[in-house]
């Protein structure tokens, strides 16, 4: 299963809020943390996010048993291991 841990601030509630939109995505927290996670691929466009990319660039707090593939100025993709 692919696995992404954000940080629940408010800076990165829009990277969130774009990811739960796949539905094959599900969004849940622990502790102060979202936890983004799904069967597939997590693919996130940073311009639907709004993000600046300081934010983007440090949005992501960790991951489980997943890697990432992409992460640039356009979208980040996040694949099982």
């Amino acid at each position: 299963m692919t696995t992404l841990f954000i940080l629940d601030v408010p800076e990165n509630v829009p990277v969130v809020d774009v990811a739960s939109v796949d539905p094959a995505v599900t969004v849940d927290r622990i502790g102060p943390y979202f936890r983004i996670a799904s069967d597939l691929p997590i693919v996130i466009d940073r311009r639907e996010t709004g993000c600046r990319h300081a934010v983007w660039y440090s949005s992501v707090a960790g991951l489980g048993a997943s890697r990432i593939t992409q992460w640039d100025k356009d979208a980040m993709r996040i694949e099982p291991l």
